[in-house]
């Protein structure tokens, strides 16, 4: 790489923050309403819902070291992560509407419709969004630029999510309640929209630095994945990634079953959860990246995250009926939650340069396909035990529109689900963080380090 070290300007990084608008909201989506549409709009059972969305996840961690590696090795005018933003865009959009089109077929015919087309939008998902992601580290070198990057970016990630979850429930719950096909074909075609326009906003206004090609590295696919492997901050923010986001994850697939069957919440009152959860996250993401500068990554960490914990405690405590608890509580776990988003993504960066100041080489695609393959591994895993825990437990899917009563045995899955095993994967992942190893301190020796080869 050349050595080449530059400041960004707002512009830049308010241009990069928008390419994370079209993914965030289709995962906003995905993760608190497609488990539902698959179940009561679409009419699979539960365990074939789950199924879906487990092989779908599988194959989506599998492509990202692979899309990773073949952005390393791209070669054009533009760059080498740019032109994936460019045309992987329409593709991804595409995939996107299909998943909210129900065909006439059979439960057999509808699982192999649903798992084709989410297979194809998982791949759509990647082709942008392991580029984008791979493009913080090759925009500047600076800490302070790549802990911005990663604040606007998140914050619109955040503020995308948000405008996904009022906008659905608004067509989906609210203008076409009598016709939830049409509502969420409706906005199925509107992110898609955004999906194409922020990708050319990211493509048209950031630049990356220069390679050099002779020297970028050409290792074949599985000595690339070995190498991320032996890497031991990799695996430690690989680790904190995983387990902070299985825990977000959780609670997005079964707040709405949470909200609606053990609350008694209604689902068009949903919205008012999201907004706190979603508002709140948005705020503290701005808030953390500010503190970060000046306490340390690592910190805010370890501060911010016993409040999301405290969130959960109070999820299982909330009895039938106290709605406005649950928005509080939403409020109050969002603190630590904004971390989740946050910090693993802003610690990748040192992971790539110490790599570099190791091996002489620079694998930014390698290191972040991997790292969000094993982040959906992960997730994919939590997914199926969900569906498969619903089905153990009993849980009836809606009737015409018309939610059932849920047995005693559904109702403490879900409590647990949302509550008890976010807990856990928390505590653990703090344990993790306290122990990562490169410090602010370390991370200056790194980078000095690079200067000075780069330099020679």
């Amino acid at each position: 790489m050349t050595a080449q070290t530059r400041r960004l300007g707002l512009g830049t990084k308010l241009a990069y923050g928008t390419g994370d608008l079209g993914p965030a909201m289709v995962s906003m989506i995905k993760g608190f309403f497609l488990l539902n549409f698959l179940i009561n709009v679409a009419g699979l059972s539960p365990a074939r819902a789950g199924s879906v969305l487990l092989l779908s996840k599988i194959w989506d961690a599998v492509n990202d070291p692979i899309v990773g590696t073949l952005t390393d090795r791209t070669r054009t005018r533009w760059g080498r992560r740019r032109p994936w933003l460019l045309f992987g865009a329409i593709p991804f959009a595409i995939a996107y509407v299909l998943h909210f089109i129900v065909p006439p077929l059979s439960q057999g015919g509808l699982f192999w419709y649903y798992l084709v087309v989410a297979i194809l939008l998982d791949a759509g998902f990647t082709a942008v969004n392991v580029p984008y992601a791979a493009l913080t580290p090759e925009l500047s070198e600076a800490e302070q630029d790549r802990t911005d990057l990663n604040m606007y970016r998140f914050s619109f990630s955040v503020l995308g999510g948000l405008v996904a979850a009022v906008m659905y429930n608004v067509v989906v719950n609210s203008l076409n309640k009598n016709d939830p096909e049409l509502g969420n074909l409706i906005q199925g075609l509107i992110i898609a929209a955004v999906i194409v326009i922020s990708n050319i906003i990211v493509f048209a206004f950031t630049r990356e630095n220069d390679f050099n090609q002779e020297d970028e590295d050409h290792m074949p696919f599985f000595e690339g994945l070995i190498t991320a492997l032996r890497s031991r901050p990799f695996m430690y923010v690989t680790a904190i990634y995983m387990l902070t986001w299985i825990a977000i994850q959780f609670v997005q697939s079964l707040l709405l079953f949470y909200w609606r069957d053990y609350v008694g919440g209604d689902p068009a009152a949903f919205t008012a959860v999201l907004f706190a959860l979603q508002g709140s996250i948005f705020v503290f993401i701005l808030i953390w990246g500010f503190l970060s500068r000046r306490m340390g990554r690592k910190r805010v960490f370890l501060i911010g995250v016993p409040v999301w914990i405290l969130g959960a405690i109070g999820l299982w405590f909330v009895q039938p009926g106290q709605t406005n608890l649950v928005i509080i509580l939403a409020v109050v776990a969002a603190i630590g939650v904004a971390l989740g988003f946050l910090i693993p993504w802003s610690l990748l960066p040192d992971v790539v340069d110490e790599d570099e100041l190791r091996t002489g080489k620079r694998r930014e695609g390698i290191f972040y396909g991997f790292f969000v393959f094993l982040q959906k591994l992960g997730i994919s895993l939590g997914l199926f035990f969900q569906g498969q825990v619903l089905e153990w437990a009993g849980y009836i899917p809606e009737v015409n529109g018309v939610a059932a009563v849920q047995p005693e045995s559904a109702l403490l899955a879900i409590r647990v689900m949302v509550s008890i095993v976010p807990i856990v994967l928390l505590l653990i992942s703090m344990v993790v963080v306290a122990r990562y190893p490169i410090t602010r301190e370390k991370l200056a020796e790194i980078q000095a380090g690079l200067r000075e080869r780069r330099a020679g």
